[in-house]
Formats: structure tokens, sequence, C-alpha cells
């Protein structure tokens, strides 16, 4: 995959329709680096279901001198930590990606701040790519007063199973409420499987592997 750097790529990404291109830029042990012309796109490899090089670059799309410096320790979870505090877009599940900021990380999930959702429990193993914004951005142009970064005041377990336990007898909504039935009350989190109970009063069972987010509202 290395003789492919500073080359134009095609990637099939899990959960995403369209394919990614761009200029791949550096790979990790377990992450990928693309430029899109005019973004930094940080991909897990997990994630990575085909690649293989773009026959023709997208129209307008122009590489200019890029500057970045290639890292010998370049990992999934370094990026996060050094994303936090930064704006960025993350794209997780369905036709939609979330904005805000990553507040903490965890052992298998992290804390995302964002002014729609407020502060939602992403699974690691989920995240399908990460894209940081320029220096200086906030989301939807708010002043920065408006929207202040701080970490989420709920008590935080190391791992989603744990943390999912805490949150028993709570109303949650999974993966940003792309179904009805997702969105209910959290009646028990006893790994692998989880209960909650919906608007009607039924109880909808789901394995803990398909908890993407989960967010409080």
């Amino acid at each position: 995959m290395r003789s492919y750097i500073n080359r134009y790529v095609e990637l099939s990404v899990s959960g995403k329709r369209i394919c990614v291109r761009g200029l791949l830029i550096d790979i990790g042990s377990d992450i990928m680096v693309l430029h899109d012309g005019e973004r930094f796109l940080y991909l897990p490899l997990l994630h990575l279901q085909q690649m293989s090089l773009c026959v023709k670059q997208e129209p307008g799309v122009e590489f200019s001198e890029i500057s970045w410096e290639p890292s010998q320790d370049l990992s999934y979870r370094k990026v996060l930590m050094n994303a936090k505090g930064m704006f960025t877009e993350l794209y997780i599940t369905g036709n939609q990606s979330i904005h805000g900021y990553v507040t903490s990380i965890m052992n298998d999930f992290f804390v995302f701040q964002s002014p729609v959702f407020h502060s939602v429990l992403i699974a690691m193993r989920h995240l399908k790519y990460l894209i940081p914004y320029r220096p200086n951005a906030t989301p939807y142009a708010m002043n920065p007063t408006s929207f202040p970064v701080s970490t989420p005041t709920m008590a935080l377990a190391r791992t989603l199973d744990q943390q999912l336990k805490k949150l028993e007898g709570e109303l949650v909504v999974f993966n940003l409420g792309e179904h009805p039935g997702k969105i209910g009350l959290l009646k028990s989190a006893d790994t692998p499987m989880i209960e909650v109970i919906t608007s009607g009063g039924a109880s909808m069972f789901m394995h803990i592997d398909h908890v993407q987010t989960v967010h409080c509202p």
C-alpha cells in the first residue's frame, strides 16, 4: 500500500455508498490519511473495503504544495488525541456527518461534543473517517462563547459496555436516531445485549457490537 503514497486513489469505505477519492498522504499502523484537494481525511484501516489507483482525477480538484510531515508512529488513537479541542467533522453512520469537538478518549470509545447532539459517545470501531477543519474555524460560524468546549459532566467509565451500564434508566438515542426503534429508555445493558423500551412501550433488543453512537436527548 505504501507504494501508492502521493498517488490519487479511490476507496470503498464501510457504510458509505459513494467512493472516497484523494491523494494518499500517509499510512500508519491502523489509519490512513488522504487529501481531497481541500482537507485531510483520516480513515481507520478497519473500514477500508477496497483501495485502488484512480484513473481519472476529480474535475476541478487541484493538489498544490501540501504541508505534511510523515510520522513514524501514526496511529488512530494518536490522531484522536491530537484532535482534542479542534473543530472536526466525523462520519459514522447513515448519510449524515456530525460536527464538533473530541473532548475525552477512553479505552474503546470517545466523547464528542456537538452543538446539535450535545455529548455523543462514539464507539471507536465504528468511526469511518475524521476531518479536521482549518484552525480557528467554529461550528456553523458560531461565536466561540456561544459554544464553549467543555469536558462532559457525566462520569465516564473505561469501556463502552460499562458506560452503558451507567446509563440504565435514562432516555437514550442510539446511532444518531437513524431508526425510531433505537430511541427510548435504556432498561438494561447486560453485555452483549441491550434492552430499550421504545415510545410505545415495546422492548427492543440490540447487540452491543451494533452500538455506533449513544447520546442522551
